[in-house]
């Protein structure tokens, strides 16, 4: 997630129309005129939606401050080349100058954005999920992981963030510990082609839309180089409980997503057993982004109430995310079945 006096610099530039000079600024790199990108969302990027050929796109563009452009760059390459080699992904718009990817000088700074076609389909969430859909989940995530390797040029590699942990939280020596532990296990976890390669990164119900069993993918602002049990673990987080394993009523569909991506690539017993270790791996990472977002209150002066109460909504997260990292730690210690796999 940006800053949140980044995403407050932003709303502070959007009309009761929702509209923004700043979205107008970037948008005409696509030739749409001012007045058209309409505010969608901000999180780990400003969202707006233009009018498109029938159907509405999606205008995403990040702070030079926030993001650099050779990761907004990798990561509309990585979306084109997998909707061009036919996988279930929307692919970016190129600007008027024919690229995917533009840089913006704006009021607010340097902005770097991308274009997206709509997803075709409809939006699901837990309360929806059958064990059949499950299946088909795991299978589209076991598809994208096949249909990505060896694409992942310029995407950063993942749990990079983990080493601010302790200047970060230096106060809370728990956690700072229970982060070291799991990341000595992580270091000994191996690198092998069936467990490594590009990640979708937040591959839940949310960033998927869809027709009948057919999912289509969209939101890969946190593709990354890592391995796939994070990503299945991520994906994952509904269906589990405070230790990162299944929660008695979604057994059955954490169980299905698992035979579906299986039914599709290997995933060993072991990597199976490593899923509650990478949950807690996968809540460090977010405390980081979450302590980034929520540093230097003091730099909103007369903070609006939206704000106000997305940062208690952001600061109960941390609260639960912390408490998963120091229960996973607690559970890898004594659990015979956390072994590391072989390579």
């Amino acid at each position: 997630m940006m800053p949140l006096t980044e995403i407050d610099r932003l709303k502070q530039t959007v009309s009761e129309d929702w509209e923004s000079a700043v979205a107008d600024q970037v948008a005409a790199a696509w030739g749409h005129p001012s007045g058209t990108a309409r505010w969608w969302r901000s999180s780990a990027s400003h969202v707006f939606v233009l009018p498109g050929d029938g159907a509405r796109r999606y205008l995403r563009f990040v702070p030079d401050s926030y993001r650099g452009p050779a990761h907004v760059a990798a990561v509309a390459e990585l979306m084109a080349r997998l909707h061009d080699a036919g996988a279930a992904v929307v692919r970016p718009v190129p600007a008027a100058s024919g690229a995917l990817t533009v840089t913006v000088p704006t009021g607010l700074g340097l902005m770097h954005a991308m274009v997206l076609e709509p997803a075709a389909g409809e939006e699901i969430d837990v309360t929806d999920l059958t064990e059949r859909r499950a299946r088909h989940w795991g299978r589209a995530l076991a598809r994208l992981h096949d249909d990505s390797a060896g694409l992942g040029a310029g995407l950063p590699t993942a749990f990079g963030e983990l080493a601010d942990v302790p200047a970060l939280f230096a106060g809370d020596h728990a956690l700072v510990e229970a982060v070291a532990q799991l990341t000595e296990r992580l270091d000994r976890l191996p690198r092998d082609g069936d467990r490594w390669g590009v990640v979708h990164g937040d591959f839940e119900l949310d960033n998927m839309a869809w027709s009948g069993d057919d999912s289509t993918a969209y939101d890969f602002d946190e593709a990354a180089l890592s391995w796939y049990g994070a990503d299945i673990a991520y994906a994952l987080r509904d269906l589990t409980g405070p230790t990162g394993r299944p929660s008695p009523e979604q057994r059955p569909h954490y169980e299905a997503f698992l035979a579906g991506y299986r039914s599709v690539r290997p995933l060993a017993d072991e990597d199976i057993a490593h899923l509650p270790l990478f949950a807690g791996l996968n809540a460090a990472a977010s405390l980081v982004r979450l302590g980034r977002a929520l540093a230097d209150p003091a730099a909103v002066p007369n903070e609006p109430q939206w704000l106000a109460q997305l940062r208690a909504d952001l600061a109960e997260m941390t609260g639960a995310h912390r408490a998963l990292v120091l229960a996973t730690a607690r559970y890898c210690a004594s659990a015979p079945g956390m072994r590391l796999a072989s390579s």
